[in-house]
């Protein structure tokens, strides 16, 4: 088995809000992955005094425990249960019913000698290869369709007819696009938050065969550092507008 992971902060002053983790148990016949996007706060914090590091690292942290420790839980119901358990760690000190409270993108899979499950919320990205080579994409597209119809999206956070975060409702988990495919189906997964998918979906250099194939070759480091030199080509967001000119880009490749 390949694992490899790459990070990069978009800017050198604000802390990454990304997380990723991957655990291999000791049964040695499967494993997971975690990775979610860190939502960047409003200037008051969303009502919270924490940060979306201290955010991301609570929820990726225990939906990843859970994923590993609660195999007869789905991943849908691990992310509810984590979404929980980081909500009361900070019930008390914040305001949870705040629209832009701390909250995430996320990417989880599940792998066992019999099949490969996933669960993907918000905009960052699934790649899944299978046997015979085939690339499958799985995205949750709500904020790409709302785009296309012209729609402004950041008022339709976590509303009916909008998209979806895991913030500190655990009841998000149902709009999640989750699935199982036979493990003998898949041979390579990797996942990228949207600033690692940038190369495809903002600049539209790349397509997600082009972007997986560089993962296997030069690995998630050779892709983040192909997505900044694009962003450096166009740092004021000119020719390729964008909400920030450089984001958090993060990557894992799984080659099981």
């Amino acid at each position: 088995m390949r694992i490899e992971t790459a990070s990069l902060p978009g800017t050198g002053h604000v802390p990454n809000e990304d997380f990723v983790s991957v655990a291999l148990p000791a049964s040695g016949s499967g494993g997971a992955l975690v990775l979610l996007d860190g939502v960047t706060p409003p200037p008051d914090n969303g009502g919270c005094v924490h940060s979306v590091p201290w955010f991301t690292a609570r929820l990726g942290g225990a939906l990843l425990e859970l994923s590993v420790s609660r195999r007869e839980m789905s991943l849908a119901a691990c992310l509810s249960a984590a979404i929980s358990r980081t909500a009361d760690a900070h019930r008390g000190t914040c305001d949870l019913s705040h629209p832009l409270t701390p909250q995430a993108t996320v990417v989880a899979v599940r792998w066992d000698a019999e099949s490969v499950e996933h669960l993907v919320l918000s905009d960052s990205v699934l790649l899944v290869e299978s046997a015979d080579g085939t690339l499958r994409p799985v995205l949750d597209d709500r904020i790409d369709r709302l785009r296309a119809a012209g729609v402004r999206v950041a008022p339709l956070r976590n509303l009916e007819g909008g998209f979806f975060t895991a913030a500190a409702d655990p009841a998000v988990t149902a709009r999640a696009v989750t699935g199982r495919t036979p493990r003998s189906s898949v041979r390579a997964l990797a996942a990228l938050t949207d600033g690692a998918a940038r190369a495809v979906e903002r600049f539209g250099v790349d397509d997600w065969a082009a972007t997986f194939a560089l993962l296997r070759k030069a690995g998630p480091e050779a892709l983040l550092t192909r997505v900044r030199a694009l962003e450096d080509a166009d740092p004021a967001g000119e020719a390729f507008p964008r909400g920030k000119p450089y984001d958090d880009a993060t990557a894992v490749l799984v080659e099981l």
